[in-house]
């Protein structure tokens, strides 16, 4: 029995190992004034959507998040509403699937375009296809978010983590993360809290 767990154990930390590969090669994902490269992905209306498409834009906040995650889905309603704030003020939500559809089919591109019908998604609604842009900012969980402010040298970040410290209701938010450090950004002011751990379900590879 003992060395039935002792091989268990080893073939973990195997796996584990297997993964942080994946992570921890290449890139290992942006930092707080790093500047982030464009990509171009699927929307779910067929475009194809890159950074450059918005010429007048002040910055965006790219939020990795999915439609199967509890966490991802409670803060559906709140990412809809950062939209409406913040991109009549040049700072659009770009949303990102990062989810592999083959590991979690209801994450299919087919079923992006059902849930965002469902929820009136104001937003472009994205799939990583090929998983090859969310390590590029190091996003971890689903919601994730990354604000960028679009500067002359690039998409510089300034804030990477969690939209705000209570997932489970809306009404007891306490400290509105994203909403601060946009506020902070467009009126050229320090962003106090730049980072804050995202929290939610892990993305599937």
């Amino acid at each position: 029995m003992k060395t039935l767990k002792i091989l268990g154990l080893l073939t973990l930390m195997l796996t584990m190992g297997a993964f942080s590969v994946r992570y921890t090669s290449g890139i290992e994902g942006y930092d707080i004034g790093d500047i982030a490269t464009d990509f171009s992905l699927r929307n779910i209306d067929g475009s194809t959507v890159s950074l450059s498409d918005y010429k007048t834009a002040k910055g965006f906040l790219i939020i990795f998040t999915c439609n199967t995650c509890p966490y991802s889905v409670a803060y559906e309603d709140r990412i809809n509403a950062l939209d409406a704030k913040y991109k009549k003020l040049g700072v659009p939500v770009i949303a990102i699937n990062p989810n592999n559809p083959t590991k979690k089919p209801g994450d299919s591109f087919a079923k992006m375009k059902v849930r965002a019908a469902e929820k009136g998604f104001t937003f472009p609604y994205l799939l990583d296809e090929g998983q090859e842009v969310f390590p590029q900012y190091g996003a971890t969980r689903t919601p994730h978010v990354f604000l960028l402010e679009k500067m002359a040298k690039g998409n510089v970040v300034q804030y990477i983590g969690a939209i705000d410290d209570n997932y489970q209701d809306a009404s007891r938010v306490e400290e509105k993360y994203v909403e601060n450090a946009v506020n902070a950004m467009l009126e050229g002011k320090e962003i106090k809290v730049s980072t804050t751990r995202a929290i939610g379900c892990s993305i599937k590879v």
